[in-house]
């Protein structure tokens, strides 16, 4: 019974931490940190969080990803207007 309990503990605590966001690092070159640095300062509803997803959402739909929660962020941006200043 203890196991059991243990074992149940453990897959909440496994769901708990696998949350709908993950920490992501990567090296960008200068050229397309300038430039995604000036598109979040032209764009103010934009942020780099937003672009990332975005430009990932973007690719994994043209290179087949049928998910729908991909499908629904790149859906949505498409249709969600950029306004430059």
């Amino acid at each position: 019974m203890d196991q059991i309990s243990q074992s149940n503990l453990t897959d909440k605590k496994f769901l708990e931490c696998s949350s709908n966001k993950v920490s992501l690092e990567t090296e960008l070159s200068e050229t397309l940190y300038n430039t995604m640095k000036d598109f979040v300062l032209s764009n103010p509803t934009w942020d780099q969080y937003k672009l990332i997803n975005s430009a990932l959402a973007t690719f994994l739909v043209q290179n087949g990803c049928t998910d729908n929660s991909v499908s629904e962020i790149y859906l949505n941006q498409l249709f969600t207007p950029s306004k430059s200043f």
